[in-house]
């Protein structure tokens, strides 16, 4: 830390800051900067806000003091968008630290329950989004809380929107959310588990330098950097690892029920999954920008019950949710659509009111798809703006089938849906094909 350059900013010279904003600043870094504990004159400070400023906030596992200090100053230890908790799960998962949100690169377990539990107290909250980027981290603490995320589900919806990574002990807790939308380029999984043993020896050796462990129980001084791994060791923290991807698998099984069981989630073998590839195997939902995704998902009317959603058992299949069509097949694989290019002002006549919260939450989910994959085909359309306005998703297919029709682009959704999807042309793909044919005569 660039200690000289802070002081000649921090003191003799004139600032524009609250007091207590430089209270703060000056019980935590003043003592580094001087060497020494600092004291206050002609600032007014009452003891208590003083006491608050110089101790951090304490972290138990049966104590929320970390949420309580922000209650206390009036805000909440989330952000806050239009009804919706924003939870942020950046960097590398740790299980103990005392602060909210990331600090250093790293974001640990306590902070994000305190949040959580924060967020669901909360009667302002209406749902809560997971802000996940992280390649994971530590094992120890991370089943507890995917514990809680899913429980949190019973009160409140809970998606997770992965900014581009979340792998490892990061799909641990996004694998707990309802839904796990993902980029196009995003990756998810990595359901394994992995142990480092430095072996030192040789490099003491050439050193000429002797280490003698001293000590009392056969296996204390087990995979010691020391000394060669032994190949009892070796297999004794192999067998500890395949419990703990056994716990793993299970955890991710609990949180995506029929879409990803516990068999399945083993299967995987820690492999990686980007994009579509994660949507058919079972690892994630939706396929659409985050931040469109997002919208949509704030979209749903205030006041929503969370009453009739479905548990952690949820699945997709037609009969269990009311969005079949997963989200991943390409909009030129869709069903095909009856309404006429002009529809969307008719379905903007539709009442939101008639339809269970968890219908209009779907369909504006559904929405944002439609959407994200209209953009892959050169057909931009504002999410956000679609579900303000009603627009239903078949009115939107139909507006983006006119769209590339009217441009002879049919060659180009004929190219953009995967092979894999293409077994059998859908009835948009069929209208595609005999628009580009009549526009040759």
């Amino acid at each position: 830390m660039h200690h000289a350059q802070i002081a000649q900013r921090a003191f003799n010279t004139p600032l524009m800051v609250d007091p207590a904003k430089a209270l703060a600043f000056l019980s935590g870094l003043g003592p580094r900067i001087t060497g020494q504990e600092i004291t206050f004159q002609g600032l007014e400070v009452d003891a208590s806000d003083q006491a608050t400023a110089t101790l951090p906030a304490r972290a138990s596992l049966f104590g929320n003091d970390l949420a309580q200090r922000h209650q206390r100053n009036g805000t909440q230890p989330f952000t806050l968008v239009d009804g919706i908790a924003v939870i942020e799960i950046a960097g590398t998962l740790v299980y103990r630290g005392a602060w909210i949100g990331q600090s250093s690169g790293l974001t640990s377990y306590e902070g994000i329950a305190a949040q959580l539990q924060a967020a669901l107290a909360d009667p302002g909250v209406r749902g809560i989004a997971l802000d996940i980027d992280s390649f994971g981290g530590e094992v120890a603490g991370a089943f507890d809380l995917a514990d809680r995320i899913r429980a949190a589900r019973a009160q409140k919806p809970v998606h997770a929107f992965v900014a581009e990574h979340a792998l490892s002990a990061g799909y641990v807790l996004a694998s707990q959310a309802e839904r796990v939308i993902l980029p196009r380029t995003g990756a998810v999984g990595s359901i394994g588990v992995v142990a480092l043993h430095t072996d030192m020896s040789g490099a003491l050796d050439q050193k000429g330098i002797a280490v003698t462990l001293i000590h009392a129980g056969a296996h204390k001084i087990d995979a010691n950097p020391y000394q060669p791994l032994s190949e009892a060791v070796h297999d004794q923290m192999q067998r500890e690892l395949e419990v703990v991807r056994f716990l793993f698998a299970e955890t991710v099984s609990a949180g995506r029920g029929d879409r990803l069981t516990h068999e399945a989630a083993a299967a995987t073998e820690a492999a990686v999954f980007r994009g579509a590839d994660a949507i058919a195997a079972g690892l994630a939902d939706d396929l659409a920008d985050p931040v469109a995704a997002f919208h949509a998902f704030a979209a749903a009317p205030r006041g929503s019950s969370s009453s009739n959603r479905k548990g952690p058992q949820m699945t997709t299949t037609p009969t269990e949710t009311p969005n079949p069509t997963p989200v991943a097949a390409p909009l030129a694989a869709m069903p095909a659509v009856a309404a006429a290019p002009d529809a969307p002002a008719a379905a903007a006549d539709a009442a939101p009111s008639a339809m269970t919260a968890d219908a209009v939450r779907a369909e504006a989910a559904e929405v944002a798809q439609v959407c994200a994959q209209a953009d892959r085909l050169g057909v931009t359309i504002d999410a956000a703006d679609a579900v303000s306005k009603g627009l239903k998703p078949e009115a939107l297919r139909a507006r983006v089938l006119a769209d590339l029709a009217a441009r002879s682009d049919a060659a180009g959704i004929i190219a953009t849906a995967p092979a894999a999807a293409a077994a059998k042309d859908s009835p948009i793909i069929a209208a595609a094909k005999k628009a580009a044919t009549d526009a040759k005569r």
